[in-house]
């Protein structure tokens, strides 16, 4: 696990689109997409350097990590809608290059674990893009979820549905959702997680600093062979180890 400190949110997400901009360089790619307000700073660049620069999306497929159970594709709030209103439409992106799972399914277990299989199929994600809940969720991964889980239908706790009622405004937030589990997002080859705010640092230090617990999902990426974590001041402040990733970061940068 890398710490990359960035200062602020705008610098979060420019360094973000380095990356993947670098890795789209090196030829065809699976990208893996998140959605919520962490990654909207990268999205938001990543549209900037394809409308102003000419930055190319041919060649990525993109899997998305989540959807709500019970809402169709065509739904405002599902992740499809969003990831297509915030990224993929914006930049170019084919739609049959985009990959999502099926809230509106007849079996949801069933279409969990299809999913599961078309990203092996594809051959893995190359770099997975990652928020991180203020309760240390990464995807819809709550705390307990198992360090090894798959792609599954998870229960979400009432605090991610009030923190995400804002969205569905006289509609009930859905209960349930397909998310990748902790063991699918492991797999990526690169796993980048972007966190802004002081209301993430907490969750950032046990990510972090503290114990690999199913009570901080996004802790599992402590074992990820390449995780970088990019965060903003806010972000980074609760860290007790914040001088040495300075100068760590000082050092690296000679």
């Amino acid at each position: 696990m890398k710490i990359v400190l960035c200062g602020t949110p705008e610098g979060v997400g420019r360094r973000a689109a380095d990356l993947v901009q670098e890795r789209m360089a090196r030829g065809p790619m699976t990208l893996g997409l998140a959605t919520g307000s962490s990654p909207r700073s990268t999205y938001e660049e990543l549209e900037r350097r394809h409308r102003e620069e000419g930055l190319s999306f041919v060649g990525v497929t993109a899997f998305t990590l989540d959807e709500y159970v019970g809402l169709p594709r065509d739904h405002e709030q599902s992740y499809h809608s969003t990831i297509r209103r915030e990224l993929t439409d914006r930049v170019g992106l084919p739609l049959h290059q985009l990959h999502t799972p099926r809230g509106d399914a007849a079996d949801p277990h069933e279409e969990a674990a299809r999913y599961d299989r078309e990203i092996r199929e594809a051959g893995g994600v190359d770099l997975q893009l990652l928020g991180i809940g203020a309760n240390g969720h990464i995807g819809f991964n709550e705390p307990t979820s198992s360090l090894s889980s798959r792609t599954r239908v998870k229960v979400l706790t009432p605090a991610t549905r009030r923190d995400n009622s804002r969205f569905f405004r006289d509609e009930e937030v859905p209960r349930t959702c397909i998310t990748q589990g902790l063991g699918t997002i492991g797999e990526a080859k690169t796993a980048v997680l972007v966190a802004q705010g002081r209301s993430k640092a907490a969750a950032v230090r046990a990510m972090v600093e503290g114990p690999v617990s199913a009570m901080c999902p996004a802790s599992a990426l402590q074992f990820h062979r390449r995780a970088l974590i990019l965060l903003d001041d806010d972000a980074a402040a609760e860290l007790s180890m914040l001088d040495y990733f300075r100068e760590e970061q000082r050092l690296a940068t000679r």
